[in-house]
């Protein structure tokens, strides 16, 4: 599974709401199937699940009322480095990680984000924030190492 060095990126637009989730899920493991092995595959899919329900549910939308999604596959030294990043027009506080009960029913997604994903950050911009993922290949996957 290999990208053939080449760099590729995609970008969606899903509406601010909880289906935009779904489906850009649905859209970035389509288009990666063939491309990253499953197990990083799922990886990718739990943060950008995060990240877009995140942003509907503590986020203002874009303008139209949507929230922006896109991901990029680039050739590194050790292989090919993966991306997500997901834009909405913003919040009053910006994205932190809160401590979470073993009965609280939320505060856990961006452990899950951090616990995946090599690093994560948040930019913020004349638009409102995007916050971003990224994983290396030396971190997640020897397979994808191998390969590239």
């Amino acid at each position: 599974m290999s990208t053939g060095r080449v760099e590729r990126s995609w970008c969606v637009v899903v509406p601010h709401h909880a289906t935009g989730a779904r489906l850009a899920r649905h859209r970035l493991a389509d288009e990666l199937a063939d491309l990253v092995p499953p197990p990083l595959l799922a990886d990718l899919v739990a943060v950008l699940a995060e990240l877009v329900g995140n942003a509907v549910r503590h986020a203002d939308p874009l303008p139209g009322g949507v929230v922006r999604v896109a991901w990029r596959l680039r050739p590194t030294a050790t292989g090919t480095g993966l991306s997500v990043r997901v834009t909405d027009g913003g919040a009053g506080a910006g994205p932190r990680m809160r401590a979470a009960g073993t009965d609280a029913v939320d505060g856990r997604g961006l452990h899950i984000v951090a616990g995946l994903a090599s690093r994560w950050g948040v930019d913020r911009d004349g638009l409102g924030q995007s916050v971003w993922a990224e994983f290396d290949p030396a971190d997640c996957c020897p397979d994808l190492v191998a390969a590239g």
